[in-house]
Protein backbone atom coordinates (compact mmCIF):
# COMPACT_ATOMS: atom_id res chain seq x y z
CA UNK A 1 0.00 0.00 0.00
CA UNK A 2 2.77 2.47 0.94
CA UNK A 3 4.65 1.89 -2.32
CA UNK A 4 1.45 2.24 -4.32
CA UNK A 5 0.79 5.57 -2.64
CA UNK A 6 4.33 6.77 -3.40
CA UNK A 7 4.06 5.65 -7.03
CA UNK A 8 0.68 7.35 -7.47
CA UNK A 9 1.92 10.55 -5.82
CA UNK A 10 5.08 10.64 -7.95
CA UNK A 11 3.16 10.08 -11.19
CA UNK A 12 0.52 12.68 -10.46
CA UNK A 13 3.08 15.26 -9.36
CA UNK A 14 5.20 14.53 -12.44
CA UNK A 15 2.17 15.08 -14.70
CA UNK A 16 1.21 18.32 -12.93
CA UNK A 17 4.81 19.60 -13.08
CA UNK A 18 5.20 18.71 -16.76
CA UNK A 19 1.94 20.45 -17.70
CA UNK A 20 2.73 23.61 -15.73
CA UNK A 21 6.21 23.87 -17.19
CA UNK A 22 5.02 23.16 -20.74
CA UNK A 23 2.06 25.53 -20.69
CA UNK A 24 3.15 28.21 -18.22
CA UNK A 25 6.96 27.86 -17.85
CA UNK A 26 6.32 27.58 -14.12
CA UNK A 27 7.47 24.78 -11.81
CA UNK A 28 5.09 23.17 -9.37
CA UNK A 29 7.21 24.47 -6.46
CA UNK A 30 6.98 28.02 -7.85
CA UNK A 31 3.23 27.63 -8.28
CA UNK A 32 2.99 26.48 -4.65
CA UNK A 33 4.90 29.55 -3.44
CA UNK A 34 2.59 31.84 -5.42
CA UNK A 35 -0.49 30.08 -3.99
CA UNK A 36 0.81 30.34 -0.41
CA UNK A 37 1.51 34.05 -0.83
CA UNK A 38 -1.84 34.71 -2.53
CA UNK A 39 -3.66 33.12 0.42
CA UNK A 40 -1.58 34.87 3.10
CA UNK A 41 -2.77 38.08 4.79
CA UNK A 42 -1.54 41.02 2.75
CA UNK A 43 -0.16 38.52 0.22
CA UNK A 44 3.03 38.34 2.29
CA UNK A 45 4.78 35.75 4.45
CA UNK A 46 7.97 35.55 6.44
CA UNK A 47 10.49 33.46 4.58
CA UNK A 48 10.63 30.92 7.44
CA UNK A 49 6.84 30.51 7.38
CA UNK A 50 6.90 30.19 3.60
CA UNK A 51 9.54 27.46 3.81
CA UNK A 52 7.35 25.55 6.27
CA UNK A 53 4.25 26.01 4.12
CA UNK A 54 5.84 24.68 0.93
CA UNK A 55 7.89 22.01 2.71
CA UNK A 56 11.27 23.31 1.58
CA UNK A 57 14.38 24.05 3.57
CA UNK A 58 15.13 27.70 4.30
CA UNK A 59 17.92 27.67 1.74
CA UNK A 60 15.65 25.97 -0.80
CA UNK A 61 12.91 28.56 -0.43
CA UNK A 62 15.51 31.35 -0.56
CA UNK A 63 16.80 30.08 -3.92
CA UNK A 64 13.26 29.66 -5.25
CA UNK A 65 12.22 33.15 -4.13
CA UNK A 66 15.42 34.51 -5.72
CA UNK A 67 14.27 33.09 -9.07
CA UNK A 68 10.71 34.37 -8.62
CA UNK A 69 12.03 37.79 -7.65
CA UNK A 70 14.20 37.97 -10.79
CA UNK A 71 11.08 37.38 -12.92
CA UNK A 72 9.05 39.99 -11.02
CA UNK A 73 6.56 37.54 -9.49
CA UNK A 74 7.67 38.10 -5.89
CA UNK A 75 9.50 40.84 -4.02
CA UNK A 76 11.23 40.85 -0.65
CA UNK A 77 10.87 43.35 2.14
CA UNK A 78 12.10 43.70 5.69
CA UNK A 79 9.63 42.44 8.27
CA UNK A 80 7.93 45.21 10.26
CA UNK A 81 9.48 45.58 13.70
CA UNK A 82 12.20 43.00 13.02
CA UNK A 83 15.41 44.23 11.45
CA UNK A 84 16.55 40.71 10.59
CA UNK A 85 13.28 39.24 9.34
CA UNK A 86 12.45 39.13 5.65
CA UNK A 87 9.04 38.66 4.06
CA UNK A 88 8.22 37.50 0.56
CA UNK A 89 5.49 39.55 -1.10
CA UNK A 90 3.40 38.51 -4.08
CA UNK A 91 3.52 41.19 -6.76
CA UNK A 92 0.62 42.05 -9.06
CA UNK A 93 2.55 40.35 -11.85
CA UNK A 94 2.84 37.26 -9.65
CA UNK A 95 -0.87 37.28 -8.89
CA UNK A 96 -1.69 37.60 -12.59
CA UNK A 97 0.68 34.73 -13.40
CA UNK A 98 -0.89 32.59 -10.67
CA UNK A 99 -4.35 33.23 -12.07
CA UNK A 100 -3.16 32.17 -15.52
CA UNK A 101 -1.39 29.05 -14.23
CA UNK A 102 -4.29 28.00 -11.98
CA UNK A 103 -6.41 26.91 -14.91
CA UNK A 104 -3.69 24.56 -16.13
CA UNK A 105 -2.97 23.22 -12.64
CA UNK A 106 -6.58 22.67 -11.59
CA UNK A 107 -7.45 21.00 -14.89
CA UNK A 108 -4.52 18.65 -14.27
CA UNK A 109 -5.71 17.90 -10.73
CA UNK A 110 -9.12 16.99 -12.10
CA UNK A 111 -7.70 14.90 -14.93
CA UNK A 112 -5.03 13.02 -12.96
CA UNK A 113 -6.70 12.73 -9.55
CA UNK A 114 -10.40 13.54 -9.32
CA UNK A 115 -11.48 11.68 -12.45
CA UNK A 116 -9.57 8.56 -11.34
CA UNK A 117 -11.66 8.18 -8.17
CA UNK A 118 -15.36 8.04 -7.36
CA UNK A 119 -16.94 10.36 -4.76
CA UNK A 120 -16.73 7.77 -1.99
CA UNK A 121 -13.02 7.17 -2.61
CA UNK A 122 -12.30 10.92 -2.72
CA UNK A 123 -14.12 11.50 0.58
CA UNK A 124 -12.31 8.58 2.24
CA UNK A 125 -8.95 9.73 0.88
CA UNK A 126 -9.60 13.26 2.18
CA UNK A 127 -10.39 11.95 5.66
CA UNK A 128 -7.30 9.75 5.59
CA UNK A 129 -5.05 12.65 4.59
CA UNK A 130 -6.52 14.88 7.32
CA UNK A 131 -5.95 12.12 9.88
CA UNK A 132 -2.35 11.61 8.74
CA UNK A 133 -1.63 15.35 8.79
CA UNK A 134 -3.08 15.71 12.28
CA UNK A 135 -1.07 12.75 13.60
CA UNK A 136 2.24 13.86 12.13
CA UNK A 137 4.40 16.19 14.27
CA UNK A 138 5.78 19.38 12.72
CA UNK A 139 8.99 19.03 10.76
CA UNK A 140 12.19 20.01 12.61
CA UNK A 141 13.97 23.21 11.66
CA UNK A 142 16.52 22.65 8.91
CA UNK A 143 20.02 24.11 8.65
Amino acid sequence: MWRSFLRAHARIVRHLETELVAEQSLSLASYDVLVQLAEAPGRRMRMTELADAVLLSRSGVTRLVDRLERTGLVSRERADGDGRGVVAVLTQTGLDRLRSASGVHLAGVVRHFVEALDETAIAAFGRTCEQLAAASPPLPEGP
